[in-house]
């Protein structure tokens, strides 16, 4: 059975790591900063990709496959890139390792230094468009829509599972366009496929928005962002997409032969999700009991839970099955738990796993053709017909993903705060938290001040931002309109 789960309005972090352990999402690792995604979790992760591999492939792209090591000197070719991640990077420096001459251990064999340090990919823009450089001649040869699933390694100082580890999954696209307009378009199609995603499949709301010059990726002209909120009041950015320009095109001396037979510097765009969505999926809907999952993203949707007595076990458990194969039949994904456990254990384990549904068989139900059924985002349970129960079983499916996105979005909505002084921005920051809509001057300056005072942040400029004369609160100058601060993961 789990372990008690700290309340989140006691210890709201402890409550995090209570609900990955019990939920039996992950751990951590011998390697200090990284992770072990045990099977539950790998199964959420599965489940993202399949939807998002989807999307993806819907929209023209493909996967392939890069190094996970870049040679040093790519790194150096994109100055922007290389500040961005220089203090992030792990370094393969030798190739090999020999026994020490005490022999209590092994160390690097100083002949097997490398002639050029290899970096453990932090991303790939690098290693792919110097590959780009050799498919790509001509206007023929664009667009190029590839994306890859991978591992990364990012030396993180402060790690917390899911949401910050040195290594981490995740996908991460990269395009290739004869146009500027035809490389923004993708990245705010991608944009589009990510918010989607988020909110239909995950049912957590966000808000499409474009990062400062400050907060943007390191190499890119135009960072596009979703950002969520959790229920601590924080946001978390849950994915981007980004407009690179001609830079790395530049960078790497990628050009095509255009229409007018001159030579021109392709256009790109980059674009990734990761594991990190899991944690948003935590911090979103879950509760003191332990993980909620909306539907559509839970590995299994059903668990059916025969209670049987001495009498009429083979009675109970023939039924359990026949129950069990009519769902799988109707695609819903359900584990008949048939285990020695007692019952009572096996309903606190699928509520702490986050399971949506219930189903509990006895043997009054035998006779009375019922079956009980327990939501779990109501945590309610009530006795339904065994009649017509795979449409009620969909039906509930469906209202339980319902109002996990409407309990969320009101959640978000309503911790959204206008603010016009200064006064007023530290009052919601220290006291309610959550997005701050306030005016922004447009400096660097002044958004730098403000996250040294305060350690928020400008989330994003909105997308459906309006236009709006009016003065930041924090500088006094004019401000053209509002931006969303928060404090972050």
């Amino acid at each position: 059975m789990a372990d008690v789960i700290t309340k989140r309005e006691n210890d709201y972090s402890q409550w995090y790591q209570d609900v990955v352990k019990n939920a039996k999402l992950a751990e951590h690792s011998p390697v200090r900063g990284c992770m072990v995604i045990r099977p539950n979790g790998f199964a959420l992760w599965e489940n993202m990709k399949t939807e998002l591999d989807r999307m993806f492939k819907e929209t023209g792209h493909v996967n392939a496959y890069f190094p996970i090591f870049i040679p040093e000197s790519f790194l150096s070719k994109e100055a922007d890139h290389v500040e961005g991640f220089a203090k992030e990077c792990a370094i393969v420096t030798h190739s090999r390792l020999r026994v020490k001459e005490d022999k209590s251990g092994v160390e690097p064999d100083p002949d097997s230094k490398l002639e050029e340090n290899l970096i453990v990919r932090p991303t790939s823009e690098t290693i792919i468009w110097d590959t780009y450089r050799s498919w790509i001649q001509s206007w023929r040869d664009l667009p190029i829509l590839i994306n890859q699933w991978a591992n990364v390694v990012r030396w993180e100082m402060r790690t917390r599972l899911f949401l910050r580890t040195m290594e981490f999954l995740w996908q991460e696209g990269h395009t290739a366009h004869a146009t500027a307009e035809e490389a923004i378009e993708e990245t705010e199609k991608i944009l589009d496929i990510y918010a989607h995603f988020a909110e239909y499949f995950m049912a957590m709301p966000v808000i499409k928005g474009i990062k400062t010059e400050s907060e943007k990726f390191a190499g890119a002209d135009k960072t596009y962002c979703i950002e969520a909120l959790m229920q601590d009041g924080k946001a978390l950015q849950a994915g981007t997409s980004h407009f690179l320009g001609q830079n790395f095109a530049k960078a790497f001396n990628v050009q095509f032969q255009n229409k007018s037979n001159a030579l021109e510097y392709v256009w790109a765009t980059s674009w990734g999700v990761s594991t990190r969505l899991i944690g948003g999926l935590i911090m979103t809907h879950s509760d003191d009991q332990g993980l909620v999952l909306p539907p559509r993203i839970a590995p299994t949707q059903v668990v059916v839970v025969p209670i049987a007595g001495k009498d009429n076990a083979a009675a109970v458990l023939e039924r359990a099955k026949a129950i069990t194969n009519d769902l799988k039949a109707a695609g819903i994904s359900v584990k008949l738990d048939d285990s020695d456990q007692r019952p009572g254990w096996k309903f606190n384990e699928y509520e702490v796993q986050g399971v949506p549904i219930r189903l509990a068989l006895g043997g009054r139900d035998l006779q009375n053709g019922t079956i009980e059924l327990a939501r779990r985002d109501l945590r309610s349970k009530e006795a339904v017909s065994q009649e017509n129960l795979v449409q009620t079983i969909k039906d509930t499916l469906a209202a339980i993903q319902q109002n996990l996105f409407d309990r969320a979005q009101a959640y978000r909505d309503n911790m959204i705060t206008p603010v016009d002084t200064w006064e007023e921005f530290l009052g919601v920051l220290d006291a309610k938290g959550g997005f701050i809509l306030a005016h922004w001057d447009g400096t660097a300056e002044t958004e730098a001040l403000i996250k040294e005072e305060t350690k928020a942040t400008i989330r994003c400029i909105p997308l459906d931002q309006q236009s709006e004369a009016g003065t930041d609160p924090r500088s006094g100058k004019p401000s053209a309109g509002r931006v969303l601060f928060a404090r972050a993961y």
